[in-house]
């Protein structure tokens, strides 16, 4: 039972950002500094009076890795954002889940995490993937394209960060100053794009940060309890419900060459669960 939480964790994660990400593509209207903004103001109201109640201090232990920390989430997450302009939902999230092949190797540089040669290929099969989304899957926009590789980029460094922290960190803290740097950019690059909600985009908007709370909050007790090579590659759930949805509420069609992109990326990386769950 020891390795079924962190699985677990990234099951609710999983399930949670799959919702916010569905909204913020309905919500496309609004500018993506305007939706990060909505995005931290709903899970502030979380995460700070949660950290006054257990009398935890927000300004952490490892400050310079917070700090680096949520500058990798603003990046992350506004270049996320931004793709969602460009490229369909399920292709935006598909290529955003590359990261953990970014998160391997960010792991092996700093963590000093072993890599199997096969490991290796199999990353190299989940990248192949991703070119063959950009090469043959239809119409991928390039500026699109940009934004969700530094989107992947970002998350990957991200994964890493929370596993050096591991648990010298309270999970909410951590998320909190995301979230805190996340309101600030957001909030300053808004003003002069703001667009005023109505009642029902009012309860949309801010119900990204609730459904955004429970997926980081989640996301991160899921690297603090076991090695990023493990936990990173179950995102890939996340790709299957974007297609669904995607094709099911908003319309968008998906090739074969798309599919098999995505099926390529998923098999490299899910793949490394299962060696590295022999190696132990």
């Amino acid at each position: 039972m020891k390795n079924t939480k962190p699985i677990l964790y990234m099951i609710f994660s999983v399930i949670a950002f799959s919702l916010m990400n569905t909204l913020v593509k309905y919500l496309n209207d609004f500018s993506a500094y305007q939706l990060l903004f909505f995005r931290s103001i709903g899970t502030l109201f979380f995460t700070i009076p949660l950290l006054i109640k257990a009398k935890v201090s927000m300004l952490g232990n490892n400050k310079k890795l917070l700090l680096l920390r949520g500058v990798a989430g603003v990046v992350s997450l506004t270049c996320f954002f931004q793709s969602l302009n460009y490229l369909a939902l399920g292709t935006s999230v598909s290529l955003r889940y590359s990261s953990p092949i970014f998160a391997a190797i960010f792991a092996f540089l700093f963590l000093k995490e072993k890599i199997k040669p096969i490991q290796w290929f199999l990353f190299f099969v989940a990248f192949s993937g991703v070119l063959v989304i950009k090469g043959f899957g239809g119409d991928v926009n390039t500026v699109g394209l940009l934004f969700i590789l530094m989107s992947a980029i970002s998350l990957g460094l991200i994964f890493v960060l929370i596993r050096k922290m591991g648990n010298t960190e309270h999970p909410l803290v951590i998320v909190n100053y995301f979230m805190v740097m996340a309101f600030t950019f957001g909030g300053l690059m808004s003003i002069n794009i703001w667009k005023s909600p109505n009642p029902e985009e009012w309860l949309l908007l801010l119900s990204l940060g609730v459904f955004g709370y429970v997926g980081q909050l989640y996301l991160t007790k899921a690297f603090q309890s076991d090695e990023t090579i493990v936990i990173a590659p179950l995102k890939y759930l996340e790709v299957v419900f974007m297609i669904a949805i995607g094709a099911m509420w908003f319309g968008e069609i998906y090739n074969l060459w798309t599919l098999l992109g995505v099926v390529m990326i998923m098999i490299g990386l899910i793949y490394n669960v299962y060696l590295k769950k022999n190696q132990r």
